[in-house]
């Protein structure tokens, strides 16, 4: 089987898989599943990994087909981890937000004074808003820069790593739910007021909500980020900076504004200090899985790998 082919097949697997579990457990459980809205996000997953497939193999644009098929594996993806982390509120074992905010307090993070101190600068609150909210953008742009300067197995090893770092986060998850800091400490009202948050104490007391009572209604309109530790948004951020590596220009940029979304993801998005720390570590093993799923494409005996040129951006 060809080199393409294959790393297409690994990213359909990934997704057919985790989407095959989600039917078979909403069925199984009779969960209440907007079925009609994930229907819609399938069939646009499909139109586009056609789109890929027609030019992978009709029109014979690799860069092209690399940038539809990792827009339908990204879509797909999210859609079908997203549910299976609804679904697995129904297993999970008991919170440890306590303990992560004593290694955070053993570290010298005082989390509610860090939040007053950023309610003091309403500028900066604003700014790191805007940062924390970007990492998704970003994985988006660097997807379409990573196809137009010829890099498009470096999209599918994105595109793993993506999918693996989901796993291992959803996977300790699982084991220890966390929420964040946000869902230990209650900010004064006179701090609460002057932040301008991505995430607040309501959103926190709803996670908790779920993890207490199920996960009721599940729909991507109302889709929450459940994972407190190892933060996934520090996880994408680090891989964003990764394989933004082969683009000159665009890694240093990548760098400047990941490093702030580091920053931003206990403030804007709540969570422990430690969250942001594991992060790193899935992210490395995220960045191996995709080494690994690439050489298994690329073995001997199967196809020349893609051609890659030199980045001049």
């Amino acid at each position: 089987m060809p080199v393409i082919a294959r790393l297409h097949m690994i990213l359909f697997a990934l997704v057919a898989g985790v989407a095959g579990i989600d039917v078979v457990w909403t069925l199984a459980g009779h969960y209440d599943v907007d079925a009609r809205a994930y229907a819609m996000l399938a069939l646009l997953a499909a139109v586009l990994a056609g789109g890929g497939l027609y030019y992978s193999h009709v029109r014979k644009d690799a860069h092209l087909a690399a940038m539809l098929i990792a827009t339908a594996f990204l879509i797909g993806m999210s859609t079908s981890f997203s549910v299976l982390n609804y679904l697995l509120l129904t297993v999970a074992g008991p919170r440890i937000d306590g303990t992560l905010a004593a290694i955070d307090r053993a570290l010298g993070v005082d989390w509610p004074a860090l939040m007053t101190a950023v309610s003091r600068h309403p500028a900066t609150d604003m700014g790191l808003q805007l940062i924390y909210i970007s990492v998704l953008p970003q994985i988006a742009v660097l997807v379409v820069c990573l196809g137009f300067w010829g890099k498009p197995e470096t999209i599918y090893r994105l595109c793993v790593a993506v999918a693996a770092g989901a796993a291992i986060s959803m996977a300790v998850w699982t084991l220890a739910p966390s929420f964040g800091a946000f869902s230990v400490y209650d900010l004064p009202s006179g701090v609460s007021r002057h932040l301008a948050l991505a995430l607040d104490g309501r959103y926190a007391h709803a996670l908790v909500g779920l993890l207490a009572h199920g996960p009721g209604r599940i729909s991507p309109t109302a889709a929450k980020g459940l994972i407190g530790f190892p933060s996934y948004h520090a996880v994408l951020a680090l891989l964003v900076v990764w394989y933004a590596r082969p683009l000159a220009v665009i890694r240093w940029i990548a760098l400047a504004i990941n490093g702030l979304v580091l920053i931003a993801t206990p403030i804007q998005g709540g969570h422990h200090v430690i969250d942001v720390v594991a992060g790193f570590a899935v992210a490395a093993l995220a960045i191996r899985a995709a080494d690994l799923a690439i050489r298994h494409a690329t073995r001997p005996g199967a196809a020349p790998a893609l051609t890659v040129e030199p980045a001049s951006l």
